[in-house]
């Protein structure tokens, strides 16, 4: 049974502490029944409080016929006292100390105030252009130290371990990490890495500061993606700076021509001054010698001087000479340009103009060649049908003269037997002409002939025979009742 003291005066003299190691997490584990640690042990105390509003609550010490462990805690760990003879409301917040937990009623707990590192990763993340990016970056957060943050942090984080804690401020991050890409083109979060690690630090700051959480730092690690949209930019970039620099070479080496051609103008003139000073000199010294010997002077002196002349005419000569060679040198190579186009045009005649024009003449050749050969064949097929024309026109004609022969023959043959003749053709073409008159009758079955009891079947026989010289002759011209036998045989008046 625990033994509270009446509340007295604040803050008595402590009684000595003794020294034990404990067995717990890190040598010093949360007090309680049982619990150990590396603290001070007072066996038999009481604690005296001072009044309420007086000293406060952490104004209270342990006195005799009260138990309970001392706990320590480094700089990288915050221990959370609750509870206790103070009030069940009371906590206390240590960081790099020591603090006082009562056996029983009070419950410790730690939670850690060490660097957490953090690798946010978004993958395929559209940018404010469509371009889907994955970004890798390293975060160190830690908890806060300060009471009320620390409070804030105990109250949501406390019990649970460092991955917990981590997955959370990693969520968090990636949130706000998706959320600012979507805002920004792809060149800026290339481009200027730190500005874009800074907003998301200063969006992502305040959501895990109201969880106890502070950024300490935020860098991007890596942006890359699948469509290669990056290396073309970088492409872009190295092709301009690559320009730029040809464009730089290009323009130095001109302006060192230039220079250069300025320093030898620049010499040359410093040249002829010199030689002008030079004979300048040597005139006024001839001329002081004139003064001694005039004639032999004034000669020497004018021989002097055409010959220095002569020297300058000579410079000059020689520099319009180098000029015509650079004229001349210039010309050739001019000329060996020209040449060297005519030898391409004519190896382009020779490869290309004159194959393609040996080309089309064979072709042009193999058309006539087969225009010909049409043309032949169209001629062999006329006098085949020609010929055959003939050949068919000698045997129409030789059949229309035997023909005509025949008809003469039979006209003579016909003249001299007379009726005879005559009654042979009749009976040659009664057959044909019975077959042409009774072709409709071929398709009649049966013929029935109805008559009264005066049968006149054999007068409509008769009838018959007596009308058939009539169609005969309307048929074939031939007038059978002129024909005695046929006349007698129908009965037919003339």
């Amino acid at each position: 049974m625990l033994w509270l003291p009446p509340l007295s005066t604040c803050r008595p003299r402590p009684p000595p502490l003794h020294f034990r190691r404990g067995r717990g997490r890190r040598g010093a584990q949360a007090g309680g029944a049982g619990g150990g640690g590396i603290g001070w042990a007072r066996p038999a105390l009481r604690t005296r409080h001072s009044p309420p509003g007086r000293c406060g609550p952490k104004a209270c010490w342990p006195a005799n016929g009260a138990m309970g462990n001392c706990h320590t805690v480094g700089p990288n760990e915050a221990l959370v006292v609750s509870g206790g003879c103070c009030g069940s409301d009371y906590k206390q917040y240590v960081f790099g100390g020591w603090a006082w937990a009562w056996w029983c009623i009070s419950d410790t707990q730690r939670i850690s105030l060490e660097i957490m590192t953090l690798q946010p990763r978004c993958e395929d993340v559209e940018t404010a252009e469509g371009v889907a990016l994955t970004v890798t970056g390293v975060a160190q957060v830690k908890i806060m130290t300060e009471k009320e943050l620390l409070a804030v942090a105990c109250e949501q984080f406390l019990g649970k371990n460092v991955q917990d804690i981590k997955n959370v401020v990693l969520q968090t991050l990636e949130g706000h990490l998706r959320s600012i890409l979507g805002t920004l083109t792809v060149e800026q979060i290339y481009q200027d890495r730190d500005q874009f690690a800074k907003l998301v630090r200063e969006v992502a700051a305040p959501d895990v500061g109201r969880m106890g959480i502070e950024i300490l730092s935020f860098t991007i690690k890596d942006v890359y993606d699948k469509v290669d949209y990056l290396s073309s930019l970088g492409k872009t970039q190295t092709a301009v700076v690559q320009r730029d620099a040809d464009i730089g070479v290009a323009e130095a080496e001109r302006d060192a021509g230039i220079r250069e051609a300025e320093c030898k103008k620049e010499m040359l003139d410093v040249k002829f001054m010199a030689d002008t000073k030079i004979a300048d000199s040597k005139r006024a010294f001839e001329l002081q010698k004139s003064a001694f010997s005039e004639e032999v002077n004034i000669k020497t002196a004018e021989a002097q001087l055409a010959y220095e002349l002569q020297g300058a005419r000579e410079q000059q000569k020689i520099r319009q000479e180098e000029i015509e060679i650079e004229v001349v040198q210039r010309k050739k190579q001019i000329a060996v340009e020209a040449q060297e186009i005519l030898r391409t045009d004519k190896e382009l005649i020779a490869t290309v103009r004159r194959p393609a024009e040996a080309e089309a003449h064979r072709i042009q050749q193999i058309a006539e060649g087969e225009k010909v050969k049409q043309v032949l064949l169209a001629q062999a097929e006329a006098e085949k049908i020609r010929k055959i024309g003939e050949a068919e026109a000698a045997v129409i004609e030789a059949m229309g003269k035997a023909e005509a022969e025949r008809m003469k023959l039979k006209a003579e043959a016909y003249q001299k037997y007379g009726d005879a003749a005559k009654m042979a053709l009749v009976l040659e073409a009664l057959p044909q002409i019975a077959a042409k008159i009774s072709a409709p009758l071929t398709k009649v079955d049966e013929i029935v002939v109805l008559s009264g009891d005066n049968s006149k079947v054999t007068s409509e026989v008769n009838r018959l025979l007596a009308e058939l010289p009539a169609s005969v002759h309307a048929l074939t011209g031939v007038d059978l009742s002129k024909i005695p036998l046929i006349k007698n045989a129908t009965g037919a008046q003339v």
